[in-house]
């Protein structure tokens, strides 16, 4: 009998809530009891309390009334068996973050040029101010200016401090928004209890031991427990043990359910043993120390022996920490380690592991950025020394004093910081910043859009999906299914039959199979407002049968009372594979009853009677069978309804009691009760905004378990088929047969045929829509590779949310395992949600657009101006600290002002960018060449007549410690009001005239303006000697302005002329294209290289490895990318890092041996043969055959530039 029940005690914790005095067990042998399996685990149990029942009493609760709920009561079992709490890892510490900022390269070099300068300011050798120095000397005279040298040292030191603050204040405030994020991830998952004998839902924290706990399909289990009552019930404990099997799970063979483990079928309850750090999953992380230690540096291989089995325990950690647990029986463990020698390494073909769209281009584009860069300070401070040094001792004709060493030294410095600052300013550091602001802005926006973002990456994919495959019941429909005709009696009723129109014998049988062969979770509950629609709970297609049963002026709680769950003889729990549920109940007679419900056409097949007008069986034949499908099923689906047929069969006592085993005979020779349609409406939003997707250059797909018939005419209703267009709408089956071999491999020449034209796929498995995404990914037929979004709400969608670019699980009606395979959860199941993360992720990337226009601008002119101003005065119009300042503006500042541009419906106008479309367009070149060549005439010009256009003294050839000029002082000025304009005008990207379009919808952006406006005043009026600045008079100040606003009319100028005519313009950073992208063998255990790193390997490249600050900025986000697992210390998400060629085994992708994990740590070896897949290059959680590792959000990115945007 697979259906387990228990006699329960009289005793009920509602009473015993208030006894005082200890438990009847401790935490200590709850934890042993649950480090047991199967047939060790029924016998500790036995000996120790007799049954589930003894457990039961001794922690004082009822398997029927649960707990009572009294918080005394609550308190109590906290204190003595712990809370459902995993602590997460520490924060870093303001302190550690500045430390990490101060990790830069180009802030090191600028600090030690800084140092020098300042202790050769302070060091005054005897007689160095003698004439023999030469002109060397000349300007040092002033004793106050000669005592002001050490100030520019000072200033710059100054200005590091600000960026590093800056920096790390930014770091310290994304991890905190993170965190936040990660907790409200946590704290929205609940789960099901019985407290007073009434079933209610309370968030994983509070679960407690004792607390009875209702589990079903899909279920994440977030605490160990032990069954009390469960229905075929399965599980898949692959991230505990790696075995991908699910292990089935029942009273008398293995009760022990762990936390960590995912329901794939049936249900049942458990009783609560262990939560929190006491249970299997918390045991581990202590085990790692993953709540007090932060890294573990060494590797270490350990075997600790428990309870006579052998945990194999390997931690090897880079930053973070990776774990792999082999439970081995002690006399397997010899026989394991023997096989681990014989077998041989295996080979595996791995696609690589393709970056977000964004994220490869951005890693391209900063790499050449940074080379130009790099040859360009090298060439400054080569020219500035030669010039120097051949005008000295060649051309005057001096000889090197050792008393004048200090002094030239000192002009080296000054000729190095320069250098220097040029670097710092082509260097384009603000990049990461501008992405994670703007995607952490966005990730903020799209929770009030009902997106929760759980991969930041996802957002910004989102942009470029160029498909969507979305299931249609709940996402396209409202999910609220009622009734609305019926086929009984042999009549076909378009509306609710009244009660008396079927005889009772049949209104009984059918009310009883209804109202049983249900979840019992499944109810439907008075409307909350009063005039409301009555509440549905648990399944909906149930719950519309139930509402059938209450329209017939029926009760189903009655029924139910009188059958509980316990009564239930064998239940067989619904699954994509069998369409169909059955339940088995034992006549007084001995004697057996079998309800079954599912899809009408599978059903019917099973049937051989049907119920006539009489409530009699009669032979329902073939034939009968194909008219009933004519005349019934086929106008029912073409009304858009979902059919769905109830049947019953008995089982004689005399024919002794029949091999449950055995489904096919089981599920034979059925007598139908009714088939009835269910309608779903169309939510009435999606019509809309499946139109606004088709303008926007996205398909929308469908693919749904439902009739063919009920798909299409949704389909139609959605606006996803529109007439008189050629598509294609086809079942599972011959979507099958179509894309498939005669072998039954899929091959993807015949696959590229069907899905350009495809539109709904009815009928599909899982299996069905893996094989779809996967097929659009892989497929070559575009230009370019397709970007598809999936939605999915149930345990075997994990596949194929898995392996789309961006998986959308639901909020409401999907189940944990879902979430967790997903990278955005819809709160509100709503497409229209969907719709609103595509605009987010489109202004993402246009954020980012905007930026590099700017920042670039900014870059080519400040570069030009330091190089040749240096080759051509031999002193940088530009100060160093002047250049920090402007690098301030327009790394951090432009970039918290252009990154938060919020998104308006004009993106939804155009098509997705794609992969290979380059970030930078030529629009957006032409914009930056057209302000550059602007700003350089400017600034040349100033530089070198402005002294007679404004009438002052120049500023150039100027001695070391001169004061400042008011020459360059204007210089800079202008320079920095030109930078202002032009950030308004950097707004549009795409050639639009009106820059002051909905500027006011932005208000940080008009207060960053604003702020860093009168920044400069201050700095420009009272700067003085550290910012090389002296104040200027109000006509000087309206001429800067001015010229800057002259950057605006500049703008219109360059925006009339057309950009199709500028055959000269080169775009700049392209997408990874499809020749770089090649598939590699790879043997497990080997590093995961991608694209854009190995472009980084090549030699001078390491120096710009350096010079990016990006790992700091990107660690939280690293962090937060490699998955959160919504139960607080549930196992993090595994990578996708795998070739799935196999699509036989693709359902079972979730946990199967096919997820290899790449990690750098070949020499270790487990016990099932292959070298550890240690931490992968996504720090995810990799079940691999026979082994699991945990994975902790690695903090550090390994200088891998731009890797983990």
């Amino acid at each position: 009998m697979a259906n387990n029940t228990a006699d329960h005690p009289p005793g009920n914790s509602v009473a015993e809530g208030n006894h005082d005095g200890d438990f009847g067990v401790t935490v200590m042998e709850l934890r042993e009891l649950m480090e047991l399996r199967s047939a060790e685990a029924v016998n500790k149990i036995q000996d120790a309390h007799g049954d589930v029942q003894g457990i039961c009493r001794r922690l004082k609760t009822s398997p029927i009334e649960g707990l009572s709920g009294n918080p005394v009561d609550l308190e109590k079992r906290h204190a003595a068996f712990g809370k459902n709490f995993i602590p997460p890892k520490k924060a870093k510490t303001f302190l550690q973050l500045v430390w990490e900022a101060l990790q830069d390269v180009t802030l090191i070099i600028l600090e030690i040029a800084a140092i020098i300068s300042l202790g050769l300011s302070f060091y005054h050798p005897p007689g160095g101010d003698s004439e023999a120095c030469g002109q060397v000397a000349g300007g040092v005279e002033d004793e106050g200016e000669a005592q002001a040298g050490w100030i520019e040292g000072a200033a710059i030191l100054f200005s590091v401090i600000i960026v590093v603050l800056v920096t790390a204040f930014n770091d310290w405030s994304k991890e905190k928004q993170f965190r936040g994020l990660q907790s409200r991830i946590e704290h929205e998952q609940k789960f099901t209890v019985i407290r007073k004998g009434q079933v209610i839902q309370i968030p994983v924290a509070e679960l407690v031991v004792g607390d009875i706990a209702q589990i079903k399909y899909g279920d994440l289990l977030p605490a160990d427990g032990i069954l009390i009552q469960g229905n075929d019930l399965k599980i898949d404990e692959s991230s505990l043990t790696g075995e991908s099997d699910q292990v089935r799970k029942s009273m008398e063979k293995d009760p022990m359910l762990l936390s960590g483990t995912h329901v794939m079928e049936g249900s049942g309850r458990m009783v609560v043993s262990a939560v929190g750090l006491n249970s299997q999953t918390g045991i581990i992380f202590t085990l790692l120390g993953a709540g007090e230690h932060d890294e573990v540096k060494k590797v270490k291989k350990t075997t600790i022996t428990r309870h006579g089995r052998h945990v194999r325990v390997s931690t090897k950690t880079q930053d973070g920490i990776a774990l792999e647990i082999q439970p081995l029986k002690s006399d397997e463990a010899t026989e394991s380690e023997e096989k681990e020698e014989a077998k041989p390494v295996k080979k595996v073909n791995v696609t690589k592991k393709e970056k977000s769209v964004l994220q490869g281009k951005l890693t391209k584009l900063a790499v050449q950025i940074g080379k130009a860069g790099l040859i360009m300070s090298a060439l400054t401070v080569v020219i500035l020394i030669l010039y120097f040094v051949i005008d000295t001792f060649a051309v005057q004709g001096r000889t090197w004093l050792a008393e004048c060493t200090p002094i030239y030294i000192q002009y080296f410095v000054k000729f190095f910081i320069i250098g220097v600052t040029v670097l710092v300013v082509a260097v384009p550091e603000g990049l990461p910043l501008a992405v994670t602001i703007s995607l952490a802005y966005s990730v903020k926006k799209m929770m009030k859009d009902n997106n929760l973002v759980r991969h930041l990456d996802a957002c910004e994919t989102m942009g470029n999906a160029t498909a969507i495959c979305s299931d249609k019941t709940g996402t396209l429909t409202m999910n609220r299914m009622t009734v609305v005709q019926a086929y009984v009696g042999d009549t076909h009723y378009r509306t609710v039959p009244e009660p008396d129109a079927i005889k009772p014998e049949t209104l009984e049988v059918m009310v009883n199979s209804i109202s049983i062969n249900s979840a019992y979770t499944t109810k439907i509950l008075s409307p909350e407002k009063e005039g409301g629609l009555p509440r549905h709970v648990g399944n909906k297609t149930e719950c519309a049968l139930l509402g059938l049963v209450l329209e017939l002026k029926r009760d189903y709680q009655p029924i139910r009372d009188e059958v509980p769950e316990e009564k239930l003889y064998k239940v067989y729990t619904f699954n994509s594979s069998r369409k169909s549920m059955s339940t088995v109940l034992k006549n007084a007679d001995g004697g057996f009853r079998m309800y079954s419900k599912g899809a009408s056409e599978i059903v019917l097949r099973k049937c051989s009677y049907i119920l006539d007008a009489q409530g009699q069986p009669r032979i329902f034949k073939p034939k009968d069978r194909d008219e009933m499908v004519r005349k019934v099923i086929e106008p029912m689906a073409c009304d858009g309804l979902r059919t769905i047929c109830v049947a019953y069969r008995d089982f004689p006592a005399d024919a002794g009691e029949p091999n449950w085993d055995n489904e096919n005979d089981i599920l034979n020779d059925l007598t139908c009760i009714v088939v009835v349609g269910i309608e779903d409406p169309v939510r009435p939003e999606v019509p809309e905004a499946i139109t606004k997707c088709q303008r926007a250059g996205i398909t929308v797909r469908m693919v749904t378990g439902d009739n063919i018939n009920t798909a299409r005419a949704i389909a139609t209703k959605c606006g996803i088929l529109l007439p008189g267009e050629d598509f294609l709408c086809m079942e599972g089956k011959e979507f099958n047969q179509q894309i498939r071999n005669d072998q039954g491999e899929v091959e993807q020449e015949r696959l590229d045929k069907v899905w350009p034209k495809l539109r709904v796929l009815a009928r599909s498995s899982p299996t069905d829509k893996h094989t779809l995404v996967k097929g659009i990914i892989d497929s070559t037929v575009g230009e370019t590779r397709q970007v598809v979004a999936v939605t999915g709400d149930g345990t075997n969608d994990g596949p194929a949310l898995k392996k789309a670019d961006v998986g959308f699980a639901m909020g409401i009606a999907g189940t944990d395992v879902a979430k967790e395979a997903s990278d955005i959860i819809l709160t509100d199941d709503n497409f229209t949600s969907i719709v609103k993360a595509v605009m987010w992720g489109r202004n993402v990337y246009d954020s980012i657009s905007k930026f590099l226009q700017f920042q670039l601008t900014v870059n080519v002119v400040a570069v030009i101006v330091a190089f040749t101003g240096a080759c051509i005065t031999q002193d940088s119009p530009l100060k160093a600290v002047q250049m920090l300042w402007v690098n301030l503006i327009m790394d951090t500042l432009a970039s918290l002002a252009l990154a938060t541009e919020p998104p308006t419906e004009s993106l939804l106008l155009r098509r997705p960018y794609g992969r290979n479309k380059p970030l930078i367009s030529r629009t957006m070149m032409k914009n930056i060449l057209g302000h550059a060549v602007y700003q350089l005439v400017i600034i040349f010009t100033l530089l070198f007549a402005g002294e007679s256009i404004f009438d002052m003294d120049s500023g150039r050839n100027a001695p070391l410690h001169a004061p400042p000029s008011e020459h360059y002082t204007i210089v800079f000025n202008v320079f920095v009001m030109m930078q202002l304009f032009n950030e308004i005008n950097a707004r549009k990207i795409h050639g639009e005239r009106n820059v002051f379009e909905g500027i006011y919808r932005n208000p940080i952006f008009c207060s960053v303006v604003l702020g860093t406006f009168v920044l400069q005043i201050i700095i420009v009026q009272f700067g003085g000697k550290p910012f090389s600045c002296t104040a200027l008079t109000i006509d000087q100040w309206l001429w800067c302005v001015f010229i800057g606003v002259g950057e605006l009319l500049w703008g219109q100028l360059i925006s009339a002329i057309p950009t199709h005519r500028l055959k000269f313009l080169k775009e700049a950073g392209h997408g990874t294209t499809k020749e770089d992208i090649h598939e590699e063998q790879m043997t497990e255990g080997a590093d995961e290289i991608d694209h854009a790193e190995m472009e980084m390997r090549r030699g001078q490249i390491l120096w710009f490895r350096g010079l990016n600050r990006i790992q700091t900025q990107m660690d939280v986000v690293y962090t937060f990318q490699t998955g959160q697992a919504p139960v607080p210390g549930a196992l993090r998400r595994q990578p996708s890092v795998v070739s799935q060629h196999n699509d036989a085994t693709a359902a079972k992708t979730l946990s199967s041996p096919t997820h290899v994990g790449l990690s750098p740590s070949s020499s270790l070896t487990n016990s099932a043969g292959a070298p550890p897949p240690a931490a992968s290059a996504s720090s995810s959680t990799a079940a691999t055959a026979g082994n699991v590792q945990f994975a902790f959000a690695a903090i550090k990115t390994e200088n891998k530039p731009l890797k983990q945007l």
